[in-house]
């Protein structure tokens, strides 16, 4: 009964804990959904392009929905000792993992594809809307220069688009290493080797997350949350004897 005891008040403790965390998700979505600007005055690092086109408070929300009701299930599940709740709690568990491991497969499969069609999205709207829609040409705008990058792969993203057209044959000066001093032409574009935005962006990915230690941590929590919910669920009728 000691190991029970003891798997139960982790179980509680645990769930307890990511239900808070959803909690204050759900909370800071609401905040950034309802009055976005005074959120954004919190963090100074976001730009307004992206407080301005990016759901980040209906993400937050759902996520955080999701982690709560993870957690009360855990939580009730263990502190009421309820078969039902513990097998709900271990089967959506089960389903989250088997969706994040298709996820994966797809991804690793299919990832030049994915480029191939952002590459196809992406280029189409900087030859046909850059420069003429407001909106997409402050994103790229803040993209390249924040980046410091050039379009999607590289300066020849705008070859022929409105922009070029437009602007006699130029380029947007950040496709020139030191655009201040000569035109941004095709010979001092082709000569800067400004690289697009798209490595620049898996790059910096790869500099500063480490997507393998947060995907081990991520499923050592989901398989340590089913293994006590089913240590739980197969031990409560033995807890009498």
């Amino acid at each position: 009964m000691g190991c029970f005891t003891f798997v139960k008040v982790v179980m509680v403790v645990f769930n307890l804990l990511i239900c808070l965390t959803g909690m204050c998700l759900v909370a800071a979505g609401i905040w950034m959904t309802v009055d976005g600007d005074s959120f954004m005055k919190v963090l100074p690092p976001f730009t307004d392009d992206f407080q301005s086109h990016v759901s980040v408070g209906i993400f937050s929300i759902t996520i955080g929905a999701v982690m709560t009701l993870l957690g009360l299930l855990g939580c009730c599940g263990a502190q009421k000792e309820s078969k039902s709740l513990l097998i709900m709690l271990f089967s959506i568990i089960l389903i989250i993992c088997i969706a994040e491991t298709a996820a994966a497969i797809v991804a690793l499969v299919y990832s030049s594809y994915t480029k191939i069609i952002l590459r196809a999205w992406a280029t189409s709207g900087l030859k046909e809307q850059y420069g003429k829609d407001k909106i997409l040409t402050d994103l790229w705008n803040s993209t390249m220069t924040t980046l410091q990058c050039c379009g999607f792969s590289n300066y020849t993203d705008f070859s022929e688009s409105y922009y070029y057209k437009q602007n006699g044959a130029l380029y947007p000066p950040t496709c020139c290493a030191g655009s201040e001093l000569f035109p941004c032409d095709d010979h001092n574009a082709d000569f800067s080797g400004v690289v697009g935005c798209f490595k620049q962006i898996v790059k910096i990915i790869q500099r500063n997350v480490n997507i393998g230690g947060i995907a081990a941590g991520v499923t050592a929590i989901e398989v340590a949350t089913m293994g006590m919910s089913m240590y739980l669920y197969c031990n409560l009728g033995k807890k009498s004897t």
